[in-house]
């Protein structure tokens, strides 16, 4: 059960982060399309920083987690978090 759980919490993690690249996106782009928003951003080399700002949901899912005592999922979220950090190291290297 436990390593169910730990699938658990990353695709919650992976959901969590994907609706805060969203929200990110759409608050920082200006009312522009959200496909527009994430060409220019890749263009003008901020990606990696509007990926990392949509991590910031994964904080409040671990949290919750953390607060329920269902440590395993939220373990599964600090992983996705921490992909998500290494991802964006590497994204920005190149």
């Amino acid at each position: 059960m436990n390593k169910k759980d730990i699938f658990i919490g990353m695709f919650v993690g992976l959901i969590a982060n994907a609706i805060g690249l969203i929200l990110a996106a759409t608050l920082l782009g200006n009312g522009d399309d959200f496909t527009y928003v994430i060409k220019a951003a890749a263009n003008e080399g901020f990606l990696g920083k509007l990926i990392s700002l949509g991590a910031i949901l994964n904080l409040i899912a671990f949290f919750i987690f953390i607060k329920k005592k269902q440590d395993y999922r939220a373990r599964g979220v600090l992983l996705i978090t921490v992909f998500i950090a290494v991802f964006t190291f590497v994204f920005k290297l190149f």
